[in-house]
């Protein structure tokens, strides 16, 4: 049995559904396929249900420090994590059944169950039954990478897909990876009761971000009770009786630490070694991203891919991003591109980091003559009334052109307020100009245009 088709989707992650509700409204009669789940990892494994626990967490922690703003709480304050999974296991079941509904309605897509293999450049298998269309979009995701590590095959690993199952606080979670999701779910579990303890082989945490950031991101884990393991080599996995020891090598302390589970958390991994891309000759990298060009078509005319996949961005709003490039330029008649976007993104610990564009360290590494400008939570008005002043502001400036290159908000409503930072990079807005906004206050983003006015060359 065969069907043909103008555009074929593999995959219902963030961008595949948009896809085909552009590709529908043009007119186009098109397939989606999907393995799994529909809407991919945000909605199943990754940003609901993963934010819908901090917020647990988060009211958790606000409960124990109710004194510092007057409230009075008797009693001990205790985690049901039974309800806190069923809260974040309902916004995920939400989420994808209201996608399912929309996507059924679509008239002239199919909505095809299964997994879809490529036969050759322009047909897929789907457990039997030949799809073939002039255009395919590869929308497959991602997940967590599992690296070579001595003695991993002989205990129980858990990865981000095991950590939001969970209906219970390890008594000691050991989390093999100091970068986002590993920090993440740090905070998180901590706030839960859990004894947490973070191993990052490089020598500070979130190694992308600036020094500056990094310390304070620690100090802020740290003063939570977690405890940070930097420089840690040659980790090394065995049971010990029903715990797992983890040995590590680095300086100071122990040379092993014994916790009830492991969370490895030290990347992601492409969802593309089973797809059959030899068998349509469609080009992948070392790691098995499918390579794309600035236009997200692959080496194969008529495929594109989009989202994780591709290796050019690990974000929904990224991947949400590469769907706008794709329907701009099929459909609308526009040139858009991939290198025209500014990255943007955010470390979801509280307080969250919002970080838009370069770092400092990046800048200076291409060469660029820098203005950094910073400024203190504990100067901020809004962080000092809601008692939360960890973290800092920051903006860097091209000290020759005026071009805003990057910027940093660690501190209440961080990932909200970089979007002042993002908007203006994105649209080339010169830093001095910002200094003369009128911001609201009392808000974090208002101290922006005082970072601004202070801003300093650096050398």
């Amino acid at each position: 049995m065969s069907r043909n088709f103008d555009a074929i989707i593999i995959g219902a992650g963030q961008a595949g559904p948009s896809v085909v509700g552009r590709f529908t409204a043009a007119g186009m009669k098109v397939a989606l396929i999907e393995r799994k789940f529909l809407g991919g990892t945000c909605v199943n494994t990754g940003c609901m249900p993963t934010k819908a626990m901090a917020a647990s967490a988060y009211a958790a922690n606000l409960a124990r420090r109710a004194g510092d703003f007057g409230v009075s709480i008797s009693g001990k304050i205790a985690v049901d994590m039974k309800r806190v999974h069923q809260r974040a296991a309902k916004v995920t079941l939400d989420a994808r059944s209201g996608l399912e509904r929309w996507l059924i309605g679509i008239e002239n897509c199919s909505l095809i169950q299964g997994h879809g293999r490529f036969v050759d450049p322009h047909s897929v298998d789907v457990d039997g039954e030949l799809l073939s269309a002039p255009i395919i979009v590869i929308n497959v995701g991602g997940r967590a990478a599992k690296p070579r590590i001595p003695g991993i095959d002989n205990v129980k690993i858990l990865d981000n897909t095991d950590m939001v199952e969970l209906e219970r606080a390890p008594r000691h979670l050991v989390i093999i990876g100091g970068s986002y999701v590993g920090l993440e779910f740090a905070q998180m579990f901590r706030r839960f009761g859990t004894e947490v303890t973070v191993l990052e082989k490089g020598s500070r945490l979130v190694s992308r971000e600036d020094e500056d950031v990094s310390a304070s991101i620690s100090n802020i884990l740290e003063r939570e009770g977690i405890t940070i393991r930097l420089n840690a080599e040659c980790i090394r996995l065995e049971p010990h009786g029903a715990d797992i020891r983890v040995g590590i090598e680095c300086e100071p302390g122990p040379r092993e630490v014994v916790g009830s589970d492991v969370l490895l958390a030290v990347g992601r991994r492409p969802n593309t070694d089973d797809l059959g891309l030899n068998q349509a000759a469609i080009a992948t990298d070392a790691r098995g991203f499918i390579i794309v060009d600035d236009s997200l078509s692959t080496n194969v005319k008529g495929v594109f891919a989009l989202g994780e996949c591709n290796g050019r961005g690990a974000f929904t709003h990224t991947a949400y991003n590469d769907f706008e490039i794709l329907a701009a330029n099929l459909l609308d008649g526009e040139s858009r591109r991939l290198s025209d976007r500014v990255p943007g993104y955010a470390l979801f610990i509280d307080p969250p980091l919002g970080r838009a564009g370069m770092t400092e360290t990046e800048a200076r590494s291409r060469g660029l003559p820098v203005k950094v400008g910073t400024r203190s939570m504990t100067r901020v008005g809004r962080a000092i009334e809601k008692g939360e002043t960890l973290g800092f502001m920051k903006v860097v400036a091209n000290a020759e052109t005026g071009k805003i290159l990057g910027g940093a908000i660690l501190g209440p409503g961080g990932d909200e307020a970089i979007h002042g930072i993002l908007n203006a990079i994105s649209v080339g807005t010169p830093y001095r100009d910002l200094q003369w906004a009128v911001p609201i206050h009392p808000t974090v983003s208002e101290l922006i245009p005082t970072v601004i006015r202070d801003m300093q060359e650096r050398r």
